[in-house]
């Protein structure tokens, strides 16, 4: 048994939604993209990606798969698929030209978790009182820090920390990364856009996952935190707990 609790919110400084979420108890699988593009193309984007997978879900056989390399293939397909809708279109209209969306996906089977992300929208683990990090950015500070040219102190106040590297729908191929973790009693799960962790403390999220609250009420009491720190950007968040 999961406890599932998701928020969504625009913030304070931006008129539009970019981010979009979707969640899909009956399968498990659990979607937050962040949009990117001028006008509302952003907002299109997102959107079109997490109804595109979600169909996709909805109308498979998922739980068939039995092995990893197996649920990651259905995982890289579908992907692909939303991938392929969102480039499309941004070819076919002037309007949604260069559009794209970040994307962070997880599947919880049994006591095992299966991640994929691609862009910057992150998933972390809360276990026992401690925070971590699963996926790893793709953005052009973090290959700074990884080349060690900068520290990721310096990455905080870099001025093109939001630039990132790679998008669903900003190439003819995706290529996410794809993570499996071991999942116990009492683990969170939390899928989130960068509108939450930019704005929120490590130390602030592991109190409120911590704390006790139902899921929906620890989603609201994030975006609650990001929003005091400045709401500078759309706040989406899903949170599962074991």
């Amino acid at each position: 048994m999961v406890q599932i609790g998701f928020k969504c919110n625009k913030g304070v400084v931006r008129k539009n939604n970019e981010d979009a979420c979707f969640v899909i108890p009956s399968h498990d699988v659990y979607i937050v993209a962040d949009g990117v593009g001028g006008n509302n193309s952003g907002e299109v984007a997102s959107r079109t990606a997490v109804s595109e997978i979600a169909e996709i879900v909805n109308r498979s056989q998922l739980k068939s798969y039995s092995t990893p390399e197996e649920i990651f293939g259905f995982l890289s397909e579908a992907i692909d698929t939303a991938n392929d809708r969102i480039y499309q279109m941004g070819m076919e209209s002037e309007t949604n030209r260069g559009m794209a969306t970040t994307l962070v996906l997880a599947y919880i089977r049994n006591d095992e978790g299966y991640i994929a992300n691609i862009g910057d929208s992150r998933a972390y683990l809360y276990r026992g009182g401690e925070l971590g990090k699963i996926t790893v950015d793709h953005t052009y500070v973090n290959e700074l820090i990884s080349k060690g040219l900068i520290t990721e102190e310096e990455a905080e106040n870099h001025k093109q920390k939001n630039v990132i590297t790679k998008a669903l729908g900003a190439d003819r191929f995706a290529s996410p990364d794809f993570y499996k973790i071991s999942l116990a009693k009492d683990d969170i799960l939390m899928l989130c856009s960068d509108g939450l962790y930019g704005e929120v403390s490590s130390g602030k999220i592991i109190e409120i996952l911590g704390s006790g609250m139902s899921m929906n009420d620890a989603c609201t009491a994030l975006v609650d935190e990001a929003i005091k720190a400045g709401g500078r950007d759309n706040i989406t968040i899903v949170c599962i707990k074991l």
